[in-house]
């Protein structure tokens, strides 16, 4: 087994001039390499001096081994062609077929490692910068983790699936997702499944209807429906009597459900406009859907803590990882699409227990004071206290509320607080947090972007209890909430804690849910993820 995840220290700076200085004396294309790879960014230099400047790609059966596992890259919805395969054989044909000089030589070398580490380093961390596409990126983008000792031995050796294989990230999410990937390109290749018309009525269960056997077929190809006989209907004389393919009948309906459920639709049975128009979305769109988001895990979901909590934003749910393997679930509301909860890494460190609420400026400006401005019982009806910058109490009546300055509203702790009576709370510089929330109804919703960037969780009493459980802090939640004092508690330890953007989701049965892209990603994504690669 390749020993990748050892790594190996860079050379010193200092050292690694040495080195190179030295070999640059060999003859050949020993000492050219040494010579061009004092040019060369320091991965490269590293992975040269490991080697004595030693070439790489002598031989022809070595860079047509590594084309040939180039190809494996598409199992991970990367496009092979960025590496240059084709490239590198006629290359390799041009340099030592025809007896190029050393120059070439070591020029091609040079290329060929190139194109090996970008590979992997795609492979395993992403393809494209996050930073680079998302406003509000707040995780920190790990280095690529393997030795380059293991992928000089695999060149060497010409084992590169190998090293393919142990690059590749090995995190249950992902290999579900490579294996849906796997599963939908080859329902592409056996035509995909059939669109259903365009209707002005809903297909309700118990409609006989001629859509209906196109939408059991639908199903049918994504495994949500077997095709089979229904049980025949026994009339009184004995006789038997096939059922109506057109009949929408209690199957049917368990399969539809199954759908809207995967794809965080209202689960009633009904085939309405927001459930067609996913049952009409083409198989290839759902092939780039598992790409992108294969594309989303590679950035995040490597180096995990043994506990955590995992925040799914497109998926409404939030899951705590906890010490003893258990897993904690929840549902939770995120951010308006206009007011977008953000992607970030962090560590919770203290909970808020009866918190006030400082509202903040876009809330105040866009929210309250329009109210306001119809009702000054708004103020006394919401608890909402109105002070100076310093914190000095102000009075309403005495504000100018067209032209209300430098103030400040909070809100007084209790049931009715926005953030209802418990906070957790983690540094980020969007200044979000987990919130308990007097909104309960929200979340019975299927699809819950309600809130201004921050994230409601249900039932957060009971996350927060289990937080001071598992780190030791010896604090009872409710006990503290019943005092009724706005309190700041501290873990004994922090937890790390995850908020990020899936479209896709592997449950633990192995099955891709797709949920509505809220936030209109996806597409910005998906066309970085396709751009080819230039030199």
């Amino acid at each position: 087994m390749l020993m990748l995840l050892l790594g190996l220290a860079p050379l010193a700076w200092a050292e690694q001039g040495e080195a190179a200085r030295a070999w640059e004396d060999e003859p050949g294309v020993v000492g050219e390499l040494a010579r061009q790879a004092a040019s060369e960014g320091a991965r490269i230099q590293d992975f040269y001096a490991l080697r004595d400047y030693r070439p790489a790609w002598q031989d022809a059966d070595a860079v047509a081994a590594f084309t040939s596992a180039l190809h494996t890259l598409e199992s991970d919805g990367l496009h092979p062609q960025d590496y240059r395969p084709d490239e590198l054989r006629s290359r390799h044909r041009a340099v030592y077929d025809d007896g190029a000089d050393v120059e070439a030589q070591a020029q091609y070398d040079l290329f060929a490692t190139r194109q090996l580490l970008m590979a992997l380093d795609h492979l395993q961390r992403g393809k494209v910068d996050p930073e680079a596409l998302e406003t509000g990126w707040e995780v920190p983008v790990a280095p690529p983790d393997y030795s380059f000792a293991a992928v000089s031995g695999a060149v060497d050796q010409q084992r590169f699936e190998a090293l393919i294989g142990e690059v590749r990230p090995d995190f249950v999410p992902y290999q579900r997702l490579r294996s849906g990937l796997a599963r939908y390109r080859n329902i592409e290749k056996l035509g995909g499944w059939p669109r259903l018309p365009e209707r002005e009525q809903a297909l309700r269960p118990g409609d006989v209807d001629e859509d209906v056997p196109l939408l059991r077929e639908r199903l049918a190809v994504i495994g949500e429906l077997e095709i089979m006989m229904a049980d025949n209907d026994i009339f009184p004389g004995g006789e038997f009597e096939a059922p109506d393919p057109r009949r929408y009948d209690a199957s049917l309906e368990a399969a539809v459900k199954r759908f809207q459920r995967r794809h965080l639709l209202e689960a009633d049975g009904i085939v309405g406009r927001q459930t067609l128009a996913a049952l009409n979305v083409p198989v290839e769109r759902r092939i780039d859907q598992i790409r992108l988001n294969m594309e989303r895990a590679r950035w995040l979901l490597h180096g995990l803590p043994e506990s955590f909590v995992l925040v799914d934003i497109a998926g409404y749910r939030l899951n705590y990882y906890r010490p003893d393997g258990q897993i904690w679930r929840s549902r939770i509301v995120v951010g308006r699409p206009y007011r977008r909860t953000p992607s970030l890494r962090s560590e919770i460190t203290h909970l808020t227990v009866n918190p006030t609420w400082t509202i903040p400026p876009t809330i105040k400006r866009e929210d309250v004071l329009p109210k306001v401005r119809q009702d000054l019982g708004y103020l006394w009806r919401e608890r909402i206290q109105v002070l100076s910058p310093s914190g000095a109490p102000l009075d309403p009546w005495e504000i100018d509320w067209d032209n209300p300055g430098n103030i400040v509203l909070r809100q007084a702790p209790g049931p009715q607080n926005a953030l209802g009576q418990l906070v957790i709370r983690f540094p980020n510089e969007h200044m979000v947090y987990l919130h308990d929330t007097p909104a309960q109804d929200l979340f019975s919703r299927e699809q819950r972007a309600f809130s201004s960037g921050c994230i409601r969780v249900e039932n957060i009493r009971e996350l927060g209890q289990l937080l001071f459980d598992d780190t030791n802090s010896g604090h009872d939640v409710e006990r503290r909430i019943e005092g009724g004092e706005t309190q700041n508690v501290r873990l004994a330890h922090r937890m790390p804690i995850i908020i990020h953007y899936w479209t896709v989701n592997p449950g633990d049965d192995g099955e891709l849910s797709f949920r509505p892209d809220i936030y209109e990603r996806d597409d910005a994504l998906l066309r970085a993820l396709d751009r080819p690669l230039t030199l």
